[in-house]
């Protein structure tokens, strides 16, 4: 985890496949990401649509080829996932801690680490969530107690070097 946390700013490309037992293919979307550590991250949806969401862990915003950001109402679940995955990424583990069980192998050129919830409510839809890495994040597993399982690989990530104005505005950034 320590090498999650040195990283304060990255970017990757992501190719996210999720399974649900009603379909019977996968949805699959790809596009790239920006994780700003105690900031957030820009989900750039670009195939098959094009989506940007700014997810902040306080705000999630819908982001058009404008650069016009709109709230996304009623988010509230998808703002605690953001949360608890910046704790995660910045190595920030108190918090998670405090509501999912950490399971962690292998060493730092390449570790996985498993959560699962402790609370009741919380393990009644989710089984549980793992992330594999090494310098960076390579993937992201969720896994929910209804089969639906999401499945999100990075490529190419990197240090993000500087962010743009617009980045900067979504995120709340001076």
């Amino acid at each position: 985890m320590n090498q999650l946390s040195q990283h304060t700013a990255i970017r990757a490309n992501f190719t996210q496949q999720r399974q649900t037992p009603a379909l019977n293919q996968p949805q699959t979307s790809s596009g790239q990401l920006l994780f700003v550590t105690g900031h957030g991250m820009l989900w750039q949806v670009q195939q098959p649509y094009q989506q940007t969401l700014a997810l902040t862990g306080t705000r999630t915003l819908r982001i058009d080829a404008d650069g016009r950001m709109q709230a996304v109402r009623n988010e509230r679940g998808v703002n605690q996932i953001s949360q608890m995955l910046q704790g995660m990424l910045t190595g920030q583990l108190d918090e998670v801690e405090r509501q999912f069980n950490v399971q962690a192998n292998g060493i730092a050129a390449q570790w996985n680490l498993r959560f699962t919830p402790k609370q009741s409510r919380v393990a009644q839809v989710l089984r549980d969530i793992q992330l594999d890495g090494g310098m960076y994040l390579q993937r992201i597993r969720i896994d929910m107690q209804d089969s639906t399982q999401t499945d999100i690989q990075m490529t190419d990530t990197r240090d993000a070097g500087p962010l743009s104005t617009q980045e900067k505005h979504a995120l709340g950034l001076p």
